[in-house]
C-alpha cells in the first residue's frame, strides 16, 4: 500500500502476462478527506506488486466516487468501445439525487489496457430507487447462453442481471439469506474440481457473527442455469474464520501463454473489518492504514458432504524465503521456546498426538510474536476438547481481542499445520487448507520469539520448518 487509505480489492484481470489489480483507495485520507478511486497495481506471481497510480478518478462527475466492481474485457466488443476494451462496472453512490446517496451501477471503459479509464456516460447503467442497497457489481460472460450476467448485493439478497452488451441489464433472478447480515461483494465462478467435476460457486461477504460465524468470505457449491443459482447445501462453507478477511474476491490462474487453468483460482481478501476500519498504528509510523492477506491458492476438492474450496497461500510465496530453519521432528510435553526469531516467516509442520492418552482437554499449538518476557503473543492452537482449531490475538495489540475457531477434524491424532506471520497479520491454515484463520494485529519490534507447547498431551511437531521471509512492499512504476 502506498499511501493513505486502501479498502475493498477488485478483481484482478489477466493481460499481457501480467495480472491488474484494483482497489479502492483515498489520497485525501489523511487529511481527512472522504471518497475512493480505484488504484491500480500490477504482479506476475500474487507476491510482489508494482503500483501504477490511480486508473479511476474519484468525484470526476456528478455521480459520486467510485465503489465496489468488477473489469472484465470485452473481446467481441459488445459494449461498442472497441474490440479487447477493458469495461468496468462501478457501484456509484449519486450525491446529486433525490433520495441523497443512491447507489447505481455505472460502466466505465478503458482502450488502454486498463491503465486509465473513462465515464461510458452520466447515466447509470443499472439503477433501483427502492434499494436501499444496492451495490458491488459482479460480472462474468456465461458463455452457454452467450451473455453478460451480473451478481449484485441488495441488503439480503443478490440480484441477478443479464445484459448482451453491458449496458442494458435484466432482471432474471436471485438468491436471498436474512440470516447472514448484509451481504456484500459477491463473487460466482465455475472451476474444475479434483475428482475432474465442474462445479459453480456463488460466494459472498457476509456477517454472521450474530450466529457465533464468520464475518469474511461465505459460499456455496451448486447449480447454475443462467438464471438462479440452487446450492448443494443450505448452510454455506466459509473461506476464512478468522477476524479479518473481508471484501475478498477471487480470481482465475493463467498459465504464461494466457490460457486459463480451471483447477486453481487465486483468492485475495482485504486484512481488516468495518468494526475497526480506522484502528491502525500504521497511520503513525507508517502514514498509511489498508492491507491485504496474502493471495491464496484455492483448489476445489471433493470431500463425503460435498465440494469444498481449499486455500494455501500462494505458491511463489517460497521464493522470497531469505533463510531456512528444518528443526526435525520436536516432541513437546509442555513448552518449548525455539531459537529461531523473525519478524515473517512461513512456518509449516505435522502435529501428531495419542488420541487414546491425550487429556479430553489437551491444547496444543504455539505462540507467536512473542514477546521476551512472554507478556504479550499469538496463539494459535488445537483444543482437543471442542475438538477446534483456533486462533487467539488477545494478548497482543489488536483492534477488538479476541479469539477465533474453527472445526477441528481429530479422529487421525494428526494434522497439517501451517502459520503465516507477518509484521502486521497472522494466517493460519490446517489440514489440506479447508480451514483458515486470518487476524490483524500489531505486535511491538523485538515481539518475534516461537513458542511451541503441548498441555494435556505430549505432541510431536514432525518436520518442523520455518521460512523466514523478505517480500518487497508495493514499489511504484
Amino acid at each position: 500500500m502506498p499511501d493513505n487509505w486502501k479498502n475493498d480489492p477488485q478483481r484482478p484481470i489477466f493481460i499481457d502476462g501480467e495480472y491488474h489489480y484494483y482497489y479502492l483507495y483515498n489520497a485525501d485520507y489523511l487529511a481527512g478527506g472522504a471518497g475512493t478511486s480505484w488504484r491500480r497495481a500490477t504482479t506476475r506471481d500474487h507476491v510482489s506488486f508494482v503500483d501504477h497510480g490511480v486508473a479511476i478518478e474519484k468525484f470526476t462527475n456528478g455521480n459520486g466516487d467510485c465503489w465496489s466492481g468488477s473489469l472484465v474485457i470485452d473481446t467481441e466488443d459488445t459494449a461498442g468501445f472497441g474490440r479487447g476494451a477493458v469495461i468496468a462496472l462501478v457501484t456509484q453512490a449519486l450525491v446529486n439525487q433525490v433520495p441523497e446517496g443512491r447507489q447505481a451501477q455505472f460502466l466505465w471503459y478503458s482502450t488502454d489496457g486498463g491503465r486509465s479509464f473513462r465515464a461510458g456516460g452520466d447515466d447509470p447503467v443499472l439503477a433501483d430507487p427502492d434499494v436501499t442497497d444496492f451495490r458491488d457489481p459482479k460480472v462474468i460472460w456465461d458463455s452457454i447462453r452467450e451473455r453478460w450476467f451480473m451478481a449484485l448485493a441488495e441488503g439480503h439478497r443478490l440480484g441477478f442481471y443479464a445484459s448482451p452488451d453491458l449496458a442494458t441489464w435484466t432482471r432474471v433472478g436471485e438468491f436471498a439469506r436474512d440470516d447472514l447480515g448484509l451481504l456484500e461483494c459477491p463473487d460466482i465462478f465455475q472451476m474444475t474440481a479434483d475428482d475432474g467435476s465442474w462445479q459453480w460457486v456463488l460466494g459472498v461477504s457476509a456477517n454472521a457473527k450474530h450466529r457465533g460465524l464468520p464475518a469474511t468470505y461465505a459460499y456455496w457449491t451448486g447449480a447454475f442455469d443462467g438464471s438462479n443459482f440452487v446450492p448443494e447445501a443450505h448452510e454455506p462453507r466459509w473461506l476464512d474464520w478468522g477476524f479479518d478477511f473481508y471484501g475478498a474476491v477471487t480470481y482465475p490462474h493463467y498459465e504464461p501463454s494466457g490460457e486459463e487453468d480451471a483447477s486453481l483460482r487465486h483468492a485475495i481478501g482485504w486484512a481488516n473489518f468495518w468494526d475497526y476500519p480506522h484502528n491502525t498504528p500504521t497511520l503513525v509510523t507508517d502514514r498509511y492504514n489498508g492491507d491485504d492477506m496474502i493471495v491464496r491458492d484455492l483448489r476445489l476438492v471433493r470431500e463425503r458432504d460435498g465440494y469444498a474450496l481449499a486455500s494455501t497461500p500462494t505458491g511463489s510465496l517460497t521464493e522470497y524465503t531469505v533463510r531456512t530453519h528444518r528443526l526435525g521432528d520436536l516432541e513437546v510435553d509442555g513448552d518449548l521456546d525455539l531459537d529461531v526469531h523473525a519478524p515473517a516467516y512461513d512456518l509449516s509442520c505435522e502435529i501428531e498426538w495419542d488420541a487414546e492418552a491425550a487429556c479430553p482437554t489437551a491444547d496444543i499449538g504455539f505462540q507467536v510474536c512473542r514477546a521476551g518476557g512472554g507478556s504479550r503473543y499469538v496463539t494459535a492452537g488445537l483444543d482437543l476438547s471442542g475438538p477446534s482449531a483456533y486462533l487467539d490475538r488477545t494478548l497482543t495489540f489488536n483492534p477488538t481481542r479476541g479469539r477465533t475457531q474453527a472445526p477441528l477434524e481429530t479422529s487421525a491424532g494428526r494434522v497439517a499445520i501451517r502459520l503465516l506471520v507477518d509484521r502486521t497479520s497472522v494466517e493460519l491454515f490446517v489440514g489440506n487448507g479447508g480451514s483458515a484463520q486470518s487476524h490483524r494485529l500489531f505486535p511491538l519490534a523485538g515481539d518475534d520469539g516461537i513458542r511451541l507447547y503441548a498441555r494435556g498431551a505430549t505432541a510431536v511437531f514432525h518436520d518442523m520448518t520455518i521460512r523466514e521471509l523478505s517480500v518487497p512492499t508495493e514499489t511504484r512504476a
